[in-house]
């Protein structure tokens, strides 16, 4: 991405820019990782060029699935050495479930040990593994290194600069669907706050034309219709939100004059009032209770400490965070909290925590459902790359764990990746064995699998 925004001329030159400009927020910059669903956009050759970029865990699939609406092609990226890694697994299936076709970049080519070619073909046996289409198999793909900045179609030929990846978005990417003549039709998939305006809701307009002082309807989740006027439109360049009158179908923007709109809502035209399909996102897989904290030594850590602060946040959080689930008990001081994975729960206590919450959590605990009159509880692909010392002590602890091993490789550095079909259950508090087995030299990575039968134990 930073690449990519250098080279399409949206800093001015001598500019101090940051490195994964795209990551914003406090925790994705200290862990490394992309926890939000963000949009720019860019100009080539006249063109512009919007972009969605989106987390690849799992865990926050909702994030995922709210934006892919939003868009008509994708671009994955994957490491020249390593292929794709587990959590690629569930953002790609995601894609093709929309019918995107993929343009595959092979990042790193400049590292030592990188094999851009067996990652290209890894990359294909996950397509074959996921179901795509003929289509989609046969993707384009190029070869570069985000870090120095170039792409090129073949490996002999030169690295210059980023145009080779422009070229093929313009080339395999299709120009939006919609007509600007229909009546207005835009669904709410980002929501962001002004002091000066109020909540802001971004989306895609899939069909008409919207206008500065235009009157529109929001189509609730309920049906309901609330008339509202568009007092604010912004559009997108670069990292800015740029002012303007107009804008139609096929182009991403930011409304400001609906105070209670929610994700997933729609706001059309008064005169024809026509709602999109909702957007479904899955259900959540794990679940902890958050209470208020009542230990001697509460108020120590925090200021905000009464349930009903904590409730109120929560109920915020909901607004945002598609993929959660918050539910009051009998206790008017627990508040059962419900997300798609460990990381998903641990970023929103880490940011209440930031904020000045304090408040007590539960361990978590696996959400079974019921498939076919059949008790069944999630699994997730976990994929370890491990010395050779540690296999041994790893493949016993997971085994304790109710974990099956799938396959198992030896690189030619002397490491090993091994791959298992492990409960979800069974991961819980794995992550410290995990790092005192390897000595801190191990790699995990996990991604939701599916509900499998399972004996409740």
């Amino acid at each position: 991405m930073d690449a990519l925004l250098r080279q399409s001329g949206v800093f001015r030159e001598g500019e101090e820019i940051p490195d994964c400009v795209m990551d914003s927020n406090d925790i994705e910059r200290e862990r490394g990782i992309t926890i939000l669903s963000k949009n720019t956009a860019v100009r080539y050759k006249e063109t512009l060029i919007n972009i969605v970029d989106t987390p690849g865990h799992a865990d926050f699939g909702g994030e995922v699935e709210r934006v892919l609406g939003m868009v008509d092609g994708c671009l994955l990226i994957v490491d020249a050495n390593e292929g794709p890694m587990p959590q690629t697994r569930f953002v790609l299936k995601k894609a093709l479930e929309k019918g995107l076709r993929p343009i595959v970049f092979v990042n790193k080519i400049d590292r030592d040990r990188a094999d851009p070619h067996k990652a290209v073909d890894k990359v294909l046996d996950l397509f074959l593994e996921l179901g795509a289409d003929d289509d989609q198999c046969e993707f384009p793909y190029l070869f570069g290194s985000g870090l120095s900045g170039y792409a090129k179609k073949h490996l002999e030929d030169e690295g210059v600069d980023m145009k080779p990846l422009f070229e093929e978005i313009l080339d395999h990417v299709p120009p939006p669907v919609g007509d600007p003549n229909k009546p207005l039709q835009l669904q709410v998939t980002t929501l962001d706050y002004s002091e000066y305006v109020g909540r802001i809701v971004i989306g895609r307009i899939h069909n008409g034309t919207i206008r500065v002082g235009q009157q529109a309807v929001l189509i609730t989740e309920s049906g309901a219709l609330v008339k509202s006027k568009i007092s604010k439109l912004m559009g997108f360049e670069g990292l800015k939100r740029i002012d303007i009158q107009e804008s139609s179908a096929g182009n991403l923007v930011a409304v400001a004059g609906f105070a209670d709109a929610y994700i997933g809502e729609t706001i059309t035209c008064p005169n024809d009032p026509q709602a999109l399909p909702l957007i479904k996102v899955d259900e959540p897989t794990l679940q902890m209770t958050f209470s208020v904290n009542d230990s001697p030594f509460c108020g120590q850590e925090g200021s905000l400490v009464t349930s009903r602060q904590i409730r109120d946040r929560l109920m915020r959080e909901l607004q945002t965070n598609v993929a959660l689930r918050v539910e009051e008990t009998e206790s008017p001081d627990k508040f059962l909290v419900s997300g798609r994975g460990e990381l998903h729960l641990g970023i929103l206590i880490e940011n209440m925590r930031r904020e000045g919450y304090e408040f007590q959590v539960s361990q978590p605990q696996v959400i079974f459902r019921e498939v076919g009159g059949r008790p069944c509880e999630p699994f997730e692909c976990l994929v370890l790359d491990v010395p050779e010392e540690a296999v041994g002590g790893c493949i016993e602890r997971l085994g304790q764990r109710k974990a099956e091993m799938q396959d198992m490789h030896v690189s030619s550095t002397g490491r090993t990746q091994i791959e298992f079909s492990v409960p979800a259950r069974g991961l819980i508090g794995f992550r410290g064995e995990f790092m005192r087995l390897t000595r801190g030299a191990g790699i995990m990575n996990h991604s939701f699998l599916d509900y499998l039968f399972t004996e409740k134990c």
